[in-house]
């Protein structure tokens, strides 16, 4: 048993029914090839479910050899990378050290001068944080086409320098538009804000308070900055600690980590995610629900390709994480809808959040 700061308590005494959970191991052994790597359940505060498989998973785009995970290893969680940027922006915001979200990004970057133009000059931070920046982006393209602009920003030597030389397609605020680039120009300036590189800070403001101590952040193959958008390696039962913390309102063992009005705002739909489903979108949170019981049960998520899920349902004071590489993504909502939601068998469904 890891001594990670978890407290550990049956499915029964927080109102889950086993037999229910025990059922969600059967089903991922006739899907081999969906590539389930860890499944765990936190409700009430205390981790109550785990499992482990064996599988491969990939760092960047270079598959691995396949491993045993456990719950001492560390799993991609890809793009749920951003809404971590998205705690640390409410950190740095809270200290002072953080532009304004309503200026302008790239008056911020003056290095870049030469690029700005009286459209992207309207790209406020607000707008990265609800990928309603405007720009022409397309991470869509099969990964080997040159107008996937994901791969682009992964090989370019100067990533902001590349983002900030797309055309705009739009007005900033008109429409979702998802973009790793947004987020890397949002983690370009939370170093500039707070003058250290974004591992040492989170290290320092979010992983060290919640006692996560073993992590990796990948970065930019063109230079040495951990790469916002994606790229973070977390152990699965420290990702939950983000979702708890979530639902204590950025409070961790009685120390308030994450200001409470930033992950209510944070949190809050502020975008039709058009193209992803009946998704809202906040900031660099997904938002969306699952009907339990007869009832719209809204969830809040962090979201990481090839099936990474955080899911934090307020309601039910529940954290659900899975981490896979199934790229069809069905399997992580099938594990929360058909297994983990029929096993709660205490509840009161509230609006507001535990904690």
């Amino acid at each position: 048993m890891l001594d990670d700061g978890w407290a550990v308590a049956s499915p029964a005494a927080v109102g889950l029914d086993s037999v229910a959970l025990a059922g969600l191991e059967a089903f991922l052994k006739q899907w081999p090839k969906r590539n389930v790597h860890a499944v765990v359940v936190v409700r009430r505060g205390k981790l109550v479910f785990e499992r482990y498989f064996r599988g491969r998973e990939r760092r960047w785009m270079a598959w691995a050899e396949p491993v045993q995970f456990s719950p001492a290893t560390k799993h991609d969680i890809r793009s749920i990378s951003k809404s971590v940027t998205s705690l640390l922006i409410g950190i740095a915001l809270s200290e002072g050290r953080f532009p304004p979200l309503t200026s302008s990004v790239v008056d911020y970057f003056p290095e870049y001068a030469e690029l700005r133009t009286a459209r992207n000059a309207r790209i406020t931070f607000e707008n990265l944080l609800t990928m309603s920046h405007g720009l022409r982006w397309d991470e869509g393209a099969a990964w080997k086409s040159r107008r996937n602009n994901e791969r682009q920003l992964l090989e370019a030597n100067d990533p902001c320098r590349y983002v900030l030389e797309q055309p705009m397609a739009l007005a900033p605020g008109v429409s979702f538009n998802y973009s790793g680039g947004a987020t890397t120009l949002l983690g370009a300036a939370l170093v500039k804000a707070v003058g250290q590189r974004m591992d040492a800070f989170a290290a320092q403001k979010l992983f060290g308070p919640l006692g996560i101590t073993d992590v990796e952040w990948l970065s930019f193959p063109g230079n040495a900055e951990p790469a916002a958008f994606a790229g973070l390696r977390l152990r699965p039962r420290d990702l939950a600690k983000l979702g708890q913390l979530m639902l204590a309102d950025g409070r961790w063992d009685g120390s308030q980590v994450v200001p409470a009005r930033w992950g209510a705002g944070s949190t809050a739909p502020r975008m039709n995610a058009e193209g992803h489903g009946a998704l809202y979108y906040g900031y660099h949170w997904w938002l969306g629900r699952s009907l339990f019981n007869g009832q719209d049960l809204a969830w809040i998520a962090g979201f990481g390709s090839g099936g990474q899920r955080l899911f934090i349902l307020p309601a039910l004071d529940l954290v659900v994480v899975v981490n896979a590489f199934d790229h069809r993504h069905s399997i992580p909502l099938a594990i929360l809808n058909r297994f983990v939601l029929p096993a709660v068998t205490d509840y009161s469904i509230s609006p507001k959040r535990s904690g």
